[in-house]
């Protein structure tokens, strides 16, 4: 096998990983595996699966964390949780990179609001820590997520090297099979339908299961669903501060029409 030589081992990145499958989960495990020999790796993650999460935090209880091996950390809690805890308790300084993933399961379009994978990234760059969602996206029950890891650990470095803008974080999305183009895409619009599956417990109350069905019209090509269908990853940035600006300025005369009707 090639040796990889991605990173110098005397100065080795320290890499946090994390996600929303759970810490056993093996798209987390194969992200492991990629940079173990290259990269300082602590593992911070929900000891069980935390999905849809987004960026919630856990504020009526308390947050139990336990490590389970070696720079490898269990938190009963949400994947946010899971970054407020390595950032502020478990890690002595903070890291240089922060991967969240890897999500069975593509989050693109309207789930990046949802997603907890998502979600760890958008904290670790609330803390100034650059950030990557990684996501495998698939057609069969079966998930290869070697790849996936393997296109993560070269794109690290590139990370390390270039930095990132301030506030931004990346959200990449891995189709199954990669063809072996890259695009970097915008966030596209809603592209699921929501479904709502009606039932009746054995006592007599109504329930729904939520579910998705994806949409197939209305895709613009420059977007992270075009990529995926063309087989090409999908590296979209996404942006803290969600202030819109041409906004800011049309409605700013506002103000001072409310200001004279409260003096009314």
């Amino acid at each position: 096998m090639r040796p990889r030589k991605e990173f110098v081992s005397k100065n080795m990145p320290n890499i946090l990983i994390t996600n929303d499958d759970g810490i056993h989960a093996p798209g987390l495990r194969a992200l492991v595996d990629a940079f173990k020999d290259c990269a300082i790796v602590t593992v911070v993650a929900p000891s069980q699966e935390r999905s849809a999460a987004a960026q919630s935090l856990t504020l009526r209880q308390p947050i139990y964390c336990d490590q389970i091996g070696e720079r490898e950390y269990a938190v009963e809690g949400t994947p946010a949780d899971a970054m407020i805890l390595a950032f502020h308790t478990l890690l002595q300084e903070k890291p240089d990179l922060v991967i969240s993933g890897i999500n069975r399961g593509a989050n693109m379009g309207e789930n990046v609001y949802y997603s907890g994978t998502v979600g760890a990234a958008r904290e670790a760059a609330i803390n100034r820590v650059p950030a990557i969602a990684v996501s495998q996206s698939y057609r069969k029950k079966e998930v290869d997520f070697g790849p996936a890891a393997e296109f993560t650990r070269k794109l690290a470095p590139v990370i390390l090297k270039e930095g990132l803008p301030p506030g931004v974080f990346l959200n990449v999305n891995f189709p199954q099979p990669w063809g072996g183009k890259v695009r970097f895409t915008r966030q596209s619009s809603k592209i699921t339908r929501n479904l709502l599956q009606p039932g009746t417990d054995p006592r007599g109350r109504r329930y729904y299961w939520l579910h998705e069905q994806s949409r197939v019209e209305g895709i613009d090509p420059d977007t992270d669903i075009a990529a995926l269908r063309e087989g090409a990853v999908s590296i979209t940035p996404l942006v803290l501060d969600h202030t819109d600006v041409p906004s800011l300025n049309h409605l700013s005369h506002w103000a001072k029409l409310l200001e004279e009707s409260s003096k009314r």
